[in-house]
């Protein structure tokens, strides 16, 4: 056991094991990557960082790496034993295995191909080229008579013979060792060589060493080397037990058999050097050393038994073409079997190393630029919100100063109009007449005349320089956000934003407003009492007073006081101390009246005394002329004339109370036209920072992606570094040659 753990096959195992390792990391690693670079060309937000070419390419590694893994498990090491029939391949083999496990000997001649190789079971068994079923073989005869007896089986086919390592230590080693038929039995090498050759490690020619090497063997490993480069061959001169019955031709006989060989490996074949073809050439007896060592497993000593002279120095031979053996195809299948692999995987990290430094230059460079444009995009929100706080403060003065400018102008110009609002009233024409349906009719054509002339005469004063104004800040309120909106919104303002023509709505309602008005278009004559109350003391008050005078005259003189009491205490009430003097002027009236019938008397007797009855007959025919000339005059068209006057008087102060609302109510539509429009361009500003927010934040999380496939990439590419670290020193412990 102790010889079996120092053997060279161990390197094979180890190495394998070790390889295995590698590319079973090496798979994990290109899976993650692949996913990875997948992940990453697929994410819309980092465009052109991972190609698919690049995924595609990782992906197809995974595949390749699967099925490399799968051959690398099945791989061992594998000696090929060929040579004419009954030269001893299949004792060859048997005495190398310690054991005999292939049939040999007189009347056994292999008719197919053999492999041999190792299972962990403990029950030996065979399986034959296109089937599945294991046949069980318990000894050499039972595996000698099912061949025999498979008629099936021709030169061609292979069974592969499982043997229990536990039985044998050269197969616990990944070591197939396969028998052949006789080169000479077939005419089909080719199809041997590409079935059987092509993944051989070592190929042992097995000669007689009681004749001389043989075309037919010259010519198949003429085929072998046409195929395979410089393949390993060695030659075993077998049954040299023979030349120990003629000690004194032995060593003559050895030379030339070597010289030929010699000559075959090196001038021929080409695939020694000279000076190492003799560690090539081996002269043994494989049936003394399968005897011996079945004595020796038996327990009895290797020696004992009839054995020709020079056994010993055969022994040696054979055991010394073992560890050559041992040590070359250890090297041979660890190089043949590994060496491809490694490459390609190194090829492969290279590969994804060069993937992993394009996707993580990619990513920095998109980061750089994200970062700059991010940053661009907050000084550019910052500028936004503090220019907008300043142009606030600023464009609401301005609405301020414009529509208190608008209220000045409209205040003025009403009433300027409301002077001229007996011209406006003159202008007037329609049919006219006293009675209640048409002076109905009248009054409200009168109205509307007003209310159109005023309202367009308010507007040839104020409209087109209050829509100068608002156009003007309007257009101003553009220009000043303008810069705070994106380019493509700038383009659209006009559409989003039109300048159209403000007009003022003055909305006078003038039939509302005069709804009130009662004309008085009956006859007074001017001289009478009532047009001189009027004349001195004012309508109202005059209205007042002849109310007083009439009560008074009505009421007798010693119940004035106390009768009166109650309208003056009510005439208080509503009045206060101007409303008091008129009072006591209409007192006085009064007081004058109720004393007129004796007052007429005393007046008459002295004018009658004094300027003579001619002259007031005379007065009072001037004063009965000057009446009946007005009560003639008094007619359609003077009333209309007393209308308008009246009417006049009227709107003027309704006019003049509703001058303020009016300036205010235009004052608030400039208002509201022109923070409509500041809103509107608020609004604009207001979805440019939502969206300047929304593309910090797409940015800010566009960066934080590119961070982690930098990361995740610089990670791969570590991983890939560490690979072929491994992926170096196993070449420098197997595949380099040893210093």
């Amino acid at each position: 056991m102790a010889e079996s753990d120092r053997s060279p096959l161990k390197r094979f195992v180890v190495a394998k094991k070790k390889i295995s390792t590698i590319f079973d990391q090496l798979l994990e690693y290109i899976t993650e990557g692949a996913d990875f670079v997948e992940g990453t060309y697929r994410n819309t937000e980092l465009e052109q960082i991972a190609t698919e070419q690049q995924a595609l390419v990782i992906r197809g590694y995974t595949k390749k790496l699967g099925v490399i893994s799968e051959v690398l498990a099945r791989n061992h090491m594998k000696v090929a034993f060929f040579g004419r029939t009954s030269n001893g391949k299949s004792s060859v083999v048997n005495a190398m295995l310690w054991d005999r496990v292939l049939p040999s000997g007189i009347g056994h001649t292999t008719n197919c191909f053999l492999s041999v190789e190792g299972t962990d079971g403990d029950k030996a068994y065979l399986m034959t080229e296109g089937s599945d079923e294991k046949k069980s073989v318990k000894t050499v005869n039972q595996l000698a008579h099912a061949l025999h007896m498979d008629e099936e089986l021709d030169a061609g086919c292979l069974v592969r013979v499982f043997w229990p390592k536990t039985k044998c230590a050269l197969l616990r080693d990944d070591l197939v060792l396969v028998d052949s038929p006789g080169t000479d039995v077939t005419t089909e090498l080719d199809s041997w060589i590409d079935k059987f050759c092509l993944d051989a490690d070592v190929f042992v020619l097995v000669a007689n060493s009681e004749s001389t090497l043989m075309n037919t063997e010259k010519h198949f490993f003429h085929k072998v080397n046409e195929r395979l480069s410089k393949p390993n061959i060695f030659i075993l001169n077998n049954r040299w037990d023979a030349s120990a019955s003629e000690p004194e031709y032995m060593e003559d006989v050895r030379k030339q058999h070597t010289d030929r060989c010699i000559n075959f490996l090196v001038d021929e074949l080409k695939v020694v050097e000279r000076e190492q073809a003799l560690n090539r050439i081996f002269f043994v007896s494989a049936k003394e050393v399968l005897n011996s060592r079945m004595q020796r497993a038996q327990g009895m000593p290797e020696a004992g038994g009839a054995l020709s002279e020079g056994f010993e120095a055969r022994l040696q031979e054979f055991q010394c073409f073992e560890r050559t053996f041992e040590e070359c195809i250890s090297q041979s299948a660890v190089k043949t079997k590994f060496e491809q692999h490694t490459i390609r995987a190194k090829q492969i990290t290279e590969t994804v190393k060069r993937i992993m430094d394009d996707i993580n230059i990619q990513a920095a460079d998109k980061r750089i630029n994200s970062l700059k444009e991010r940053d661009d995009k907050v000084d550019q929100l910052d500028y936004v919100r503090s220019q907008l706080g300043l142009l606030t403060e600023d464009i609401k003065g301005k609405i301020k100063a414009v529509t208190e400018e608008v209220e000045t102008k409209v205040s003025s110009a009403m009433t300027d109009e409301i002077c001229r609002l007996s011209g406006l009233v003159d202008e007037f024409y329609s049919d006219f007449h006293p009675s209640p349906q048409v002076l109905e009719l009248y009054k409200n054509a009168l109205h509307k005349h007003i209310e159109e002339g005023m309202g367009r005469n308010l507007a040839d004063r104020c409209s087109n320089a209050v829509n100068a104004s608002v156009q003007n800040s309007q257009q101003n309120m553009i220009e000043n956000l303008k810069p705070l909106l994106p380019s493509s919104v700038q383009c659209q303002l006009h559409m989003l934003i039109p300048c159209r023509k403000f007009d003022l709505s003055y909305d006078l309602n003038f039939s509302s407003l005069c709804t009130d008005f009662q004309e008085n278009i009956e006859f007074r004559f001017s001289l009478g009492w009532t047009s001189l109350v009027n004349r001195f003391l004012g309508p109202k008050n005059a209205h007042r007073a002849l109310l007083l005078m009439e009560s008074s005259a009505q009421i007798p003189r010693p119940l004035a006081t106390t009768s009166s009491a109650p309208n003056i205490h009510a005439l208080t009430q509503e009045n206060v101390s101007q409303e008091e003097i008129m009072f006591s002027i209409g007192t006085g009236l009064a007081s004058l009246t109720s004393k007129s019938s004796m007052t007429v008397v005393i007046v008459t007797g002295v004018v009658w005394r004094t300027i003579g009855w001619r002259l007031i007959a005379a007065s009072f025919s001037l004063y009965g002329l000057l009446y009946l000339y007005e009560k003639l005059t008094w007619t359609t068209r003077a009333k209309e004339r007393a209308f308008k006057q009246q009417f006049v008087d009227y709107a003027t102060k309704k006019l003049q109370m509703v001058v303020r609302f009016t300036s205010a109510n235009c004052s608030h539509q400039v208002q509201q036209e022109m923070a409509t429009t500041f809103a509107r361009l608020c609004q604009q500003v207001d979805l440019t920072q939502k969206n300047l927010s929304e593309e910090i934040s797409r940015l800010t999380m566009k960066i934080d992606q590119l961070d982690a496939v930098q990361h995740h990439s610089k990670t791969l590419r570590h991983k890939a570094t560490g690979l072929e670290t491994e992926l170096d020193s196993f070449i420098k412990q197997y595949l380099q040659p040893q210093q």
